[in-house]
């Protein structure tokens, strides 16, 4: 499956990243992969010249989301990062800093990488797939509630 898209049409990449991993994987887990692949193509979009392209497929076990950017996103070979709220702004109910959203695609997916690709940068999020049917995930669920310190 590939998909282009801009600001304009974040909404098809969640409705897409959606359908292809229901798919694939029980529920909460493809909430996960739909917010890995929403945030990367958000990414691309504020980042990485206002459009990109999205890539998914299954292999070997694995469903592949890559996310290419479409325009350089580099200065002197390091990557380029701006944040058009300052950080702790008192009108932002969340503290945006650069890097959060980064964290929550590594926060739901098994793996990730990142490479210079032909006009930008291309990040793939991988998502391991139950390899019997009716087994479990056996990637982490991002969309469960996690145990609050001193709950056992």
């Amino acid at each position: 499956m590939e998909l282009e898209f801009n600001e304009a049409t974040l909404s098809e990449v969640r409705a897409t990243a959606a359908r292809v991993a229901n798919a694939s994987m029980t529920g909460d887990r493809a909430l996960d992969v739909m917010l890995a692949v929403h945030e990367l193509a958000a990414n691309a979009v504020v980042h990485g010249g206002g459009r990109g392209r999205l890539r998914m497929h299954v292999t070997s076990g694995c469903l592949y989301c890559e996310v290419d950017d479409v325009s350089p996103s580099s200065l002197n070979g390091r990557a380029r990062f701006a944040a058009s709220t300052p950080a702790h702004d008192h009108r932002v109910p969340w503290p945006i800093e650069p890097g959060h959203g980064l964290w929550l695609v590594l926060q739901a997916c098994d793996e990730l990488t990142a490479a210079p690709g032909s006009g930008g940068w291309c990040v793939t999020a991988m998502f391991y797939l139950p390899t019997e049917p009716g087994q479990q995930d056996r990637g982490r669920v991002l969309t469960r509630p996690r145990p609050r310190r001193g709950d056992n």
